[in-house]
């Protein structure tokens, strides 16, 4: 790398007080953030298929690292200080590109089976844990080069960080935005490739003014490469976990990558298996679209009972059917079948996945006898629950039909599910699915339960959420309004569950009705040998209680109940919409107090509880190891004027704060928004995207309000503690009160109730840094220590938040977001203080060596693409 003389920002007139930068260094940083936000966000769809969604935690964690990493690089290294801006730029962004190039080759072709890792002071497991190292380390590269690029962009133009600032997040804010549909349309691999791309473009545009071969030829042939990697990405075949079921890749009909799922169809004959992130997910069935042949093939089937206790006049009177059935999670289509087949009037059926909404109607139309197009048919792409309650409709029947049970059977002996938000089971979900039923409707839910007799989880939990939810609505006995039966499945699971809620206790017509067809159905299971399990009714009014988990939720008085649930080996308390993690059995802190039990091979440990944990557990320590390698340990290097730097307990405190307490703002309103915008993608690309451009203006803005000294923290705080209380308290009857309004004015809705806090917490970092930097000459140095400690945070705020919000809730997160916040203004009312005594008393303002260019990097959650919800 040529050392030269460092190039300067052009100089504004004498009299403003500012420095211009050149255009194209604002260019180059907004591409460069804007390229590490597709990266990150990219990759956690890869590791979603690869492995498990919740690695996605380590993805957000290595690209915080790694963009940490990068600036104490900056901070550590002369020669890094002392070659010209273009020649670092141009040097990292190729570097950065090949990396990204290779690195996803080494990801793809990686062989890990985590749940190997389980296999504690085993070969296998030391072997996993290796690859899935390599795996982490190639996933790191491409990130630390980003973060050099970011670190010396704001060393070189430090004067004017803020308008730095505002580029990068403009461009992180924006690749936000895009990045969910590059993921839908063209796929997370070419959206990978693409991102490459833009920093070899980057890399070619800095050494074409120069035209030096030595540079350009390098730097050219890496973008060639990326150009053949954007053309020809799909033949690299990703490598899944050998633990998930995935199709061979000769079997697979169609491979669709989507925001949710990664999609692989397999014809197994009578129907065509989905496979959502390699997990079994749902299937589409072969029909000839006469509705004569549906008249029997589901009179046995778990989903004839709502349509049981429905029907006046038998099952099969397709004249007395239900009117408006809606279906959440329609899948396939089985469900729309089923409806036709006992005679719907109307069939709603949602499906969230735009892939399995495509297939249906498309590619496998004719295979499933065109149900998708029958005129009393509505397939709709969107949010189920949303639909419900934006609808203004009643409906005779809603129905939630194990919209992701078969994943979760199938997932459970990897714990995959656990720390998974849902909002379609929660005791708000009940109460809005009540609202919209006619006089008699039922409200439907069924689960897949690996092994009922002895846990069943699912079914009790949702139970106790019904019995919640009724009698928040002045339900005097829920065990009147409530029908649970089990049958066999054979789908990854023992046992099927149905539960069948209505808001006015079950008649007795409708209970006989119930019970005729458990007696159908149990008669259809036994004379059929290749079942293993009956049909059993579990609960239903006039029944004797059986001393069962669901019949003692069902039927304890609330004082007994209580002490149930206590004593109860597992968690399966209600949940609401504050803490949905329904998949979510183990008690707080339980993993961390039986760890000599969980300290054992994974066959030995119920795999639907504390798996899900320990591989939180896992990614917490990985990422701190990489944070002490790449963030702490470097500073050995120059620990003698790391131990000169001043007020380090302070200043730890302070960018800690602002680590975690960023993460903690930002995830929780992301769940906030999801069931207002209708579809989990929106929700994440319009509040990051809000989040990251609004974020760049209130830094950009910090550089007119930093005269005021530390008063400027009680401001903003004061500012935080409203905009708490109104995400608190009015914010809920916002989103009701607007949820009818059309999707494009919710998003402008959605985008704008973030702009305010974006605009404070984006003031924060720029004063912290300002505040340092005025303690000591050893400015850089104090600086990569503030954003060293920053990243480490951030890292642990993405993780913490999944843990308090499981164990507390999302409105307690927020609460400690603004307790965090007030803790870093008093850290910054000691920095700024003991700053502004430096300077009065001529103390350090400039570095001995002032003609050395400053490599004051910043970071944290301003300065670098911030992390996503799981």
């Amino acid at each position: 790398m040529a050392v030269d003389a460092p190039e300067r920002s052009s100089a504004a007139p004498p009299d403003s007080g500012r420095t211009v930068i050149p255009r194209h260094d604002l260019v180059d940083m907004f591409l460069v953030a804007g390229a590490g936000l597709l990266l990150e966000i990219s990759y956690t769809r890869i590791f979603s298929f690869k492995f498990f969604y919740y690695y996605t935690y380590l993805i957000i964690g290595l690209a915080l690292l790694g963009i940490g990493a990068g600036g104490v690089a900056v901070a550590l290294s002369p020669r890094l200080r002392q070659a010209r801006l273009s020649t670092v730029v141009g040097w990292c962004a190729g570097l950065a590109a090949l990396l990204t190039a290779v690195g996803y080759v080494v990801v793809a072709w990686t062989p890990v089976t985590v749940a190997n890792i389980w296999q504690y002071g085993t070969g296998t497991s030391f072997k996993n844990l290796a690859l899935l190292i390599v795996v982490c380390v190639a996933l790191f590269a491409p990130f630390a080069m980003v973060g050099v690029i970011i670190s010396t962009f704001f060393g070189r133009e430090s004067q004017g960080i803020g308008r730095l600032y505002f580029a990068d997040l403009i461009g992180a804010g924006l690749a936000c935005a895009a990045v969910v549909f590059m993921i839908r349309f063209l796929g997370p691999p070419t959206a990978i490739m693409i991102a490459g791309l833009i920093l070899a473009g980057v890399s070619v545009g800095r050494f074409l003014p120069d035209r030096s071969p030595r540079q350009l030829v390098p730097a050219g042939l890496v973008a060639v490469l990326l150009v053949v990697g954007v053309l020809a990405v799909d033949a690299i075949h990703v490598i899944p976990d050998e633990s998930k079921q995935s199709p061979d890749s000769d079997a697979v009909q169609e491979s669709r990558w989507s925001p949710i799922f990664r999609v692989d169809t397999q014809d197994v004959g009578a129907n065509v298996i989905l496979f959502h992130d390699g997990l079994i997910g749902s299937s589409i069935h072969a029909w000839d679209g006469e509705l004569e042949s549906l008249e029997t093939k589901y009179i046995a089937d778990a989903r004839s009972l709502p349509f049981a206790v429905l029907s006046d006049d038998g099952i099969l009177d397709t004249e007395g059917g239900p009117g408006n059935v809606v279906i959440v999670g329609a899948a396939g289509g089985n469900e729309i079948l089923t409806s036709l087949a006992f005679g719907a009037d109307h069939i709603d059926a949602i499906e969230l996945n735009p892939v399995t909404h495509g297939l249906l109607l498309d590619e496998y139309a004719e295979y499933s006898g065109r149900v998708a197009y029958e005129p009393n048919v509505n397939y709709e792409l969107g949010d189920g629950r949303s639909f419900v309650e934006r609808s203004d409709k009643e409906f005779d029947l809603v129905w939630f039909p194990a919209p992701d049970s078969y994943a979760a059977s199938n997932a459970a002996s990897a714990g995959a599910f656990v720390l998974s938000e849902s909002y379609l089971y929660t005791a708000d979900a009940v109460d809005a699915s009540l609202d919209k039923l006619t006089d008699d409707g039922i409200l439907a839910a069924q689960f897949g339960e690996i092994d009922y007799e002895n846990r069943p989880y699912r079914t009790a939990r949702y139970v106790s959420t019904v019995r919640k939810a009724l009698e928040d609505r002045g339900v005097e006995d829920p065990s009147e309004h409530v029908l649970v039966a089990t049958s066999p499945t054979a789908v990854g699971a023992t046992a099927y569950s149905t539960v069948l809620v209505k808001d006015t206790p079950f008649t007795d017509e409708e209970v006989e009705r119930f019970t005729q067809q458990v007696d159908f159905m149990t008669g259809v299971a036994a004379a059929d040998p290749a079942n293993t399990s009956a049909v059993v009714l579990r609960h239903a009014p006039g029944i004797p209680p059986d001393g069962s988990p669901v019949s003692e939720i069902l039927t304890l008085p609330d004082d007994e109940l209580d002490e149930w649930y206590d004593d109860f080996a597992y968690d399966v308390e209600p949940i609401t919409d504050d803490a949905p993690y329904f998949w979510n059995f183990a008690r707080p802190g339980s993993v961390l107090r039986d760890m000599d039990q969980s300290l054992q091979p994974s066959d030995t440990v119920d795999p639907e509880s504390g798996i899900g944990e320990r591989v939180l557990l896992l990614l917490l320590g990985i990422s701190a190891l990489f944070a002490v390698t790449f963030l702490i340990l470097p500073f050995l290097a120059i620990r003698k004027d790391w131990k000169a730097l001043p007020r380090k307990p302070i200043s730890a405190l302070y960018f800690s704060c602002l680590g975690m307490g960023f993460l903690f703002f930002e995830i929780t309103l992301i769940q906030r928004l999801t069931l207002f915008l209708g579809y989990p993608t929106y929700s994440l690309t319009v509040t990051l995207a809000s989040v990251l451009i609004f974020t760049g203006v209130g830094a950009l803005l910090s550089e007119r309000v930093v005269h005021r000294g530390w008063t400027v923290g009680l401001w903003l705080l004061g500012a935080l503690a409203v905009l708490t209380l109104f995400y608190e308290l009015a914010l809920p009857g916002i989103v009701d009160g607007l949820f009818g309004l059309s999707l494009a004015l919710r998003v402008i809705v959605a985008f704008l109730l973030m702009a305010p806090l974006g605009l404070c917490l984006g003031m924060f970092m720029p004063l912290g840094l300002g505040a340092v930097g005025r303690l000591t000459s050893l400015s850089r140095e104090y600086v990569a220590w503030g954003w060293a400690v920053n990243g480490f945070a951030s890292v642990m705020g993405s993780v913490l938040t999944t843990l308090l919000s499981m164990t507390f809730g999302f409105r307690v997160v927020m609460v400690v977001a603004l307790c965090v916040y007030a803790v870093a203004v008093i850290a910054l009312r000691s920095l700024m203080t003991s700053a502004d005594a430096v300077t009065a008393a001529g103390g350090p303002g400039a570095r001995p060596d002032e003609d050395e260019p400053d490599a004051t990097p910043a970071g944290g959650p301003t300065g670098q693409p911030v992390p996503v919800a799981p």
